[in-house]
């Protein structure tokens, strides 16, 4: 239909100088489009919390599932160029993309195999079988469709609605004599389909440099730095800066006298990628900055918390180093070598206590010291944690420092019960909030609420007073919250969307202009196959980086996106831009003039045979 439209018959349908079969494929792939987004943002998240996989395993199946995604558009090119055509394959594949869907929702739902109704399945197999094969579905469906679609929508515009046809200033205005290995196979197949094989790997060779763009860009998916929301910053700017970059920032460029082709337009996008991620390098520094140092192989860490009213003296051995501790003070966790922290000895005034510390079960201890009128009364805790609360969430601890037992309760949170100087265990709290802390001291109970502590951080909390209903708390900071605010990491995903707005979209403009007519959804699935190689990359950089830094990581994929595009910017120079509708009406006048000139040479035989009798 479309073919025919553009050479011939009657014009088509147009709404706002557009055909109006736009507006439904448009629609359609909007959709398509919201259902594959909302689906891969939450995706990572799924595998970490509903399946149990860990963050190495997730990220992994992660750019696997994404890579599969783009692989599978050449499948659904050669489908359509040489079997159903497009729009048979976008309506078929679309069942097929539908069903892996529901798969993936109906593999969701716990209930299916919690027969004990404790809110956790209770057969991950069956969860993980059905999610592999929702994934698969969903990439076949996705991946098919993905090249049919652009080409599809292009194929529904007449010559007078291209405006790209006028956008190449530097194109060849005649289609190129040079010799090439191709023309070996001049003696089997036709000279059509040769000088279509040709563009098309003229470009794919153009497209070799590409995968590194979408090795950076497909990471908002999986190495997020803080919450997983901020992935929908990307779309929101998607939509506001496409039309703003066509409709202002390409003409301001024009009118200035430069000319901005769209390999240009790609080079820059690459540029403005690697800034992105160096953005989110400075940003990670800002982070790590504000992060705990956990002790390493072979090292531990202790702090000391004096309940007393008087100076503390300890003593750590065998290292010998000491410190002071003051009344109601506490120090920050100290860091040892494991050989040389066998104990602590405990000195207020002339009286002394030893404390043993086993590294065996746990390398992070605290010891709590106080000089009671019994004597000297300590306890010694295992911290048990080696990370930063995640997903903003604080763990918060209590420690008596009252002469009695008492029992302690936080939000829905009971801490059992705790004897004079015992430490409980960390419990997790949501961050920014307060909660009730309610403490029973035999027949007294004494309710106060808790301090709005942040976001991401670790807080010991020491009772120092309860009774008639008055209660003294006081906050010691183990863990530092979170203090980089989640707004600053917009300033990347602007730079990134840039980015794929002059990069993505011109790319998949220029694979269109420069296919051939019958080839259009093939050059479109080598574009998406640049997709597929780039979370490969990311699969093979991660596993071979022995860097332990994120944001070292973020400047390694900057610097190597860097490289390729000084390349890529060489390779673009000396591309020669091409109009394959021109390349194909030369073809079709040589073939026309190739005709007639065998029928004038049929028609001279059968008159010489006429004239012989």
């Amino acid at each position: 239909m479309a073919a025919k439209s553009k050479s011939k018959g009657p014009s088509l349908l147009s709404c706002f100088g557009y055909p109006l079969s736009i507006f439904f494929i448009v629609i359609n792939e909007f959709c398509e489009r919201f259902s594959y987004y909302g689906m891969r943002a939450v995706l990572v998240l799924y595998f970490k919390y509903f399946l149990r996989w860990d963050d190495n395993l997730s990220t992994a199946i992660y750019h696997t599932f994404v890579a599969l995604c783009y692989l599978t558009p050449i499948l659904g090119a050669l489908i359509a160029d040489s079997w159903l055509g497009k729009f048979k394959t976008i309506i078929s594949l679309s069942i097929v993309y539908t069903i892996g869907q529901a798969v993936m929702a109906v593999s969701s739902i716990n209930d299916m195999t919690d027969q004990n109704r404790d809110g956790s399945p209770d057969n991950i197999a069956v969860h993980v079988a059905l999610s592999i094969t929702g994934l698969i579905l969903i990439a076949l469906g996705t991946g098919g469709i993905k090249p049919c679609v652009s080409a599809f929508g292009g194929d529904q515009f007449e010559d007078h609605q291209f405006a790209i046809k006028n956008r190449f200033r530097h194109r060849s205005k005649e289609y190129p004599k040079r010799e090439h290995w191709l023309d070996w196979a001049s003696e089997k197949y036709d000279k059509r389909l040769i000088a279509q094989t040709k563009m098309v790997l003229k470009v794919l060779f153009l497209y070799i440099p590409l995968p590194m763009f979408w090795a950076l860009f497909d990471q908002q998916g999986a190495l997020q730095i803080q919450p997983d929301q901020m992935q929908t910053v990307n779309p929101i700017l998607i939509v506001i800066m496409v039309p703003v970059v066509d409709a202002v920032i390409y003409p301001l460029i024009q009118k200035c006298k430069i000319n901005f082709t769209p390999l240009r337009k790609m080079t820059v996008g690459m540029f403005l990628a690697g800034l992105a991620f160096i953005a989110a390098a400075l940003l990670q520094v800002q982070i790590d900055k504000t992060l705990p140092v956990f002790p390493a192989a072979g090292q531990s860490q202790i702090k000391i918390i004096n309940l007393g009213n008087s100076n503390a003296d300890v003593t750590f051995l065998p290292d010998l180093q000491n410190v002071t501790v003051p009344p109601m003070g506490s120090t920050g966790y100290t860091m040892f070598e494991t050989s040389q922290l066998k104990s602590v000895i405990i000195n207020f005034g002339s009286e002394n206590r030893s404390e043993i510390i086993d590294s065996t079960s746990s390398n992070t201890h605290t010891v709590t010291i106080k000089n009671a009128a019994t004597g000297i009364v300590s306890s010694l805790q295992s911290d048990n944690f080696t990370s930063k609360p995640e997903e903003g969430k604080n763990l918060v601890r209590f420690v008596n420092n009252l002469p009695q037992t008492i029992n302690i309760t936080m939000g829905d949170t009971h801490f059992g019960m705790l004897e004079e100087t015992s430490i409980s265990n960390y419990s997790p709290f949501s961050g920014g909030r307060t909660d009730d802390i309610v403490i029973t001291t035999g027949s007294t109970n004494c309710t106060t609420t808790s301090e709005a502590l942040g976001y991401g951080g670790a807080f010991t909390i020491i009772i120092n007073q309860c009774s008639d209903g008055v209660t003294q708390l006081r906050y010691i900071e183990d863990i530092q919250p979170n203090t980089v605010h989640m707004a600053w990491q917009i300033p990347q995903y602007f730079i990134l969307t840039c980015a794929e707005v002059v990069f993505s979209v011109t790319g998949l403009e220029f694979s269109y202009s420069q296919a051939p007519s019958n080839m259009k959804s093939v050059l479109q699935a080598g574009w998406l196959l640049t997709v597929a190689v780039g979370n490969i990359i990311v699969l093979i950089v991660a596993g071979a980086s022995k860097l332990s830094e994120q944001w070292a990581e973020y400047v390694l994929f900057a610097a190597l996106l860097f490289a390729v595009c000084i390349i890529f910017s060489v390779m673009a120079y000396f591309y020669t831009y091409i109009d394959p509708n021109e390349v194909e009406a030369q073809l079709d006048e040589e073939e026309k003039k190739k005709q007639i000139k065998q029928d004038l040479n049929s028609y001279e035989k059968e008159s010489e045979a006429v004239s012989q009798m």
